[in-house]
């Protein structure tokens, strides 16, 4: 009988050795190990420099009306193949990216149905691993529903982790710092009062998630390529330190419908033992396909400012032009009755058309222009907007004519809402009557539950709608901004238009209770991982009572720290949110905002840490311009900052925009100062950051005269 069990075990062991795959990264510095357990499970391991990232974790999906892919598989054949190239993003933190990777490509068969096989592919990169499933098109799988994913990542240890709670209709909860096994006694805490919220029944995070372990490796988990799939959270075991995934689910409770051929998103861990390189890495866009828009001349960066923070702040202003609490559609917007506090209005849109001239702004976003904004809010109304007809004081020629003529141009905005069925109905005709007037760019909402009712914004129906929005918007030649949509997973290299989105909690929270000092030194670890993000930063009056309304809320930053913003928070679509009267009052600071490019041609991550800091320099694209950013938590601190990418040899004027001594993000937040010096290669600043506070920094050529009575630093 012993001999006998002895046996057993040696051909379970055989059979587990024969199947193991491994690879390594380009560097050798990750090791990938793939093996199927003796049940025929597949499961995977990663290793960085030796150590343990992820140990040995399942892989399988779950499924509703045919057999599951969980278990019962033999590996049937294995390839492997190893990519080193370059491509050049139309927009982006740098001009060439580079994607090198080794890959192994496992493909499984099951005894029973017989026949039936899948895919598995494994890319690892020096900055991480990405995998996915495939269902290859055959005649013994065509169709089939998805009840869960379960793709496992099961962890070394009780990491530090930066985390919002898991929820399918909201990702703009606040972050918490804590270690994994606390999740469940903060995870009340941690849920916001935030509108059509969906928070998830069982122990779950969003991804990304960001973690740091106690050996201080830095992990980070999320998803790349979402393309007709629900998006992924993270079901928590807080005891074992494992995570698993958990899709979104549809109205009628499944997560995802496939037909083959077919494939998932990929499952992302980018992995370093420097939070810099977490920063730098690039691995979520290589894993996205390469766009096949054959003209992509028309999608630019853009610099803007709007009829918007008026809305939060001011109090004069609002969305809606009448009073009434219950208008339709079919309504004549004529016999509204006027509020008298409508923001906008011709007149004030043209005021900011002058201010955008002014300043060299490319465009000018207006809130509120069309009609429905009266009782749209939380009605679960199907028709609340048609995104064509103007508010009567609102002129669309006149405006089109007058921005023309000013070199500016118009950011149409599409709040939906919720009611993405309306949206999709009314959408040739919403960008035709775009494109007639001159509209290049779009801001989209969906705020509020979403129409299919019973779906969530990051359900696999709501998925498929933004890439339709984004597909149909391009053949208009409209780049989109879209708030309240699932977050990003580097599809904006497959769909450029779609230049940026929020998917967070942005400026506007700052006058809805505010942002902790250290929010924004969290976001790009998280957030920020997918793609770029409408942030919405520039605030430069941020003690809120100064408008006279009552209010007694703050922006949790200093001004300087607001200038930092546009370079530690990446997009190609940034705002000077503040009202422009504000920035007339700090015009020297207002500079480096007019300055600041938002295109890029290298960027070099100085300096980070989660939750603490982040400093990031970069270069303009097609300029001899660079840019520096930096940014504390509540804490201050001094940042170091390098100017190692210079060309060597040569000096260039530096003009620093720093924090006052006495300033903080609640004592003297505007207080700053602003010095020029010279600098060069081998240059080194120590810059104080006062508490919740930043710095930023504009390094150009000049002349010898320029320089002239200029320090050196």
């Amino acid at each position: 009988m012993l001999r006998r069990f002895s046996l057993f075990l040696f051909l379970c062991t055989l059979t587990t050795l024969v199947n193991a795959q491994v690879i390594t990264s380009p560097d050798k510095n990750l090791a990938m190990k793939f093996e199927l357990s003796p049940n025929g499970e597949p499961t995977y391991q990663l290793t960085y420099k030796k150590k343990a990232v992820i140990k040995q974790s399942k892989l399988g999906i779950e499924t509703k009306d045919v057999p599951s892919f969980m278990d019962g598989f033999t590996v049937t054949n294995t390839e492997q193949k190893s990519v080193n190239d370059t491509w050049e993003p139309i927009m982006g933190e740098e001009k060439t990216i580079r994607n090198n990777y080794n890959e192994l490509l496992v493909t499984l068969a099951q005894d029973e149905p017989k026949g039936r096989h899948i895919r598995i592919r494994f890319r690892l990169f020096n900055d991480g691993l990405g995998f996915r499933y495939e269902f290859p098109k055959q005649d013994e799988l065509k169709y089939f529903i998805i009840k869960e994913e379960h793709t496992e990542f099961n962890l070394t240890g009780d990491h530090k982790i930066f985390w919002i709670r898991g929820d399918y209709d909201t990702n703009e909860y606040a972050y918490t710092t804590s270690q994994i096994s606390e999740i469940p006694q903060l995870i009340e805490k941690a849920t916001h009062d935030v509108h059509a919220q969906y928070p998830i029944d069982t122990l779950s995070v969003q991804t990304p998630s960001m973690m740091k372990s106690a050996d201080g490796l830095y992990i980070n988990i999320h998803e790349a390529a979402l393309i007709n799939y629900p998006a992924m959270h993270l079901n928590v075991d807080p005891k074992n330190f494992r995570m698993s995934s958990h899709l979104t689910p549809d109205a009628v409770g499944n997560k995802g419908y496939l037909q083959t051929e077919a494939q998932t998103p990929w499952r992302t861990i980018v992995v370093s033992d420097k939070a810099t390189d977490i920063l730098a890495s690039r691995l979520i866009l290589n894993l996205n396909e390469p766009t096949r828009y054959e003209d992509v001349s028309w999608i630019k960066p853009v610099k803007y400012i709007g009829v918007w923070w008026e809305y939060f702040v001011a109090g004069k202003s609002t969305w809606a032009y009448g009073t009434e609490t219950n208008v339709k559609l079919s309504d004549d917007p004529n016999k509204l009755t006027p509020s008298g506090r409508h923001g906008a209005t011709t007149e004030n849109v043209k005021r900011h058309i002058d201010f955008a001239a002014k300043h060299g702004f490319d465009a000018v976003l207006v809130e509120g222009w069309n009609v429905g904004w009266e009782d749209w809010f939380g009605n679960w109304k199907e028709e609340v907007f048609d995104f064509v007809t103007p508010y009567p004081d609102f002129d669309v020629k006149g405006l089109q004519q007058y921005a023309e003529s000013k070199g500016v141009k118009l950011m149409m905005h599409h709040e939906t809402s919720g009611s993405a069925t309306n949206y999709e109905r009314r959408i040739h005709e919403a960008f035709q009557f775009m494109q007639d007037h001159g509209y290049n760019a779009v801001k989209t909402g969906y705020v509020g539950k979403i129409i299919p009712r019973g779906e969530h914004h990051d359900g696999q129906w709501m998925v498929n709608h933004y890439i339709y929005v984004a597909n149909t918007a391009a053949k208009y030649k409209i780049m989109i901004n879209s708030h309240e949509a699932v977050r990003p997973t580097g599809v904006h290299r497959t769909f450029p238009n779609w230049i940026a989105q929020e998917s967070a909690r942005g400026t506007e929270f700052e006058s809805m209770g505010g942002l902790a000092p250290d929010h924004t030194t969290i976001l790009p670890f998280t957030r920020l991982m997918g793609g770029p993000m409408d942030y919405t930063p520039g605030i430069f009056q941020t003690d809120l009572s100064y408008y006279g309304t009552g209010s007694n809320q703050r922006v949790n930053t200093t001004l300087v720290k607001q200038l930092a913003y546009y370079v530690t928070m990446y997009s190609p679509l940034q705002m000077a949110a503040d009202l422009p009267e504000n920035y007339e009052r700090f015009p020297d600071a207002f500079q480096f905002i007019k300055d600041v490019a938002v295109d890029w041609d290298n960027t070099y991550i100085q300096e980070a840490e989660p939750g603490d800091y982040v400093t990031i320099a970069r270069k303009a694209k097609g300029k001899n311009e660079w840019y520096i950013g930096g940014v504390t938590d509540e804490n201050a601190r001094t940042a170091t900052i390098k100017f190692d990418y210079l060309p060597k040899g040569k000096n260039y004027i530096a003009t620093i925009y720093a924090d006052a001594k006495d300033a903080s993000w609640n004592k003297n937040p505007q207080k700053y100062t602003i010095r020029k010096v010279i600098v060069n290669s081998k240059s080194v600043l120590k810059q104080a950051l006062a508490p919740g506070g930043g710095v930023a920094v504009s390094v150009k050529e000049g002349s010898k005269n320029d320089m002239k009575g200029l320090k050196k630093l």
